[in-house]
């Protein structure tokens, strides 16, 4: 049973560890600007979009890892937590082209970060509690 639940935990990190660095490996690729916008549309500094690469490509190798993969995940939360304000917050509940919230996959991301918080990071990890 508990060897489930381990498996599991793995899963779920390995998951949104390695999606998330696709979208870190985007900003590399193709820079900040648009989050620079963002963050100074918003009334924020700018050197605050650069949050971005903790959130999208440090953060999600420490989960991946399982390495204080609860206080990463609360890392992501925050990250996550930031996008949606940043790119959906006065557009919060409209619908996409496809029917579901526009901003359904930060808010998944958030979800999944918070459950990684509550469950750990299980027996497959660096430090595993």
């Amino acid at each position: 049973m508990f060897l489930s639940a381990d498996i599991a935990k793995l899963l779920l990190r390995m998951s949104v560890g390695i999606m998330m660095l696709f979208h870190g490996a985007e900003k590399i690729i193709n820079g900040i600007s648009g989050i620079k916008h963002l963050t100074v549309s918003a009334g924020l500094p700018e050197f605050f979009a650069y949050g971005v690469y903790v959130g999208e490509i440090v953060v999600p190798i420490f989960i991946i890892l399982g390495l204080y993969a609860r206080v990463a995940s609360l890392f992501l939360s925050f990250n996550m937590i930031m996008a949606i304000f940043l790119a959906y917050g006065s557009s919060l509940f409209t619908l996409a082209k496809h029917g579901a919230p526009a901003m359904e996959l930060p808010f998944f991301y958030l979800v999944i970060s918070i459950a990684i918080f509550l469950l750990g990071s299980g027996k497959y990890a660096v430090n595993n509690k």
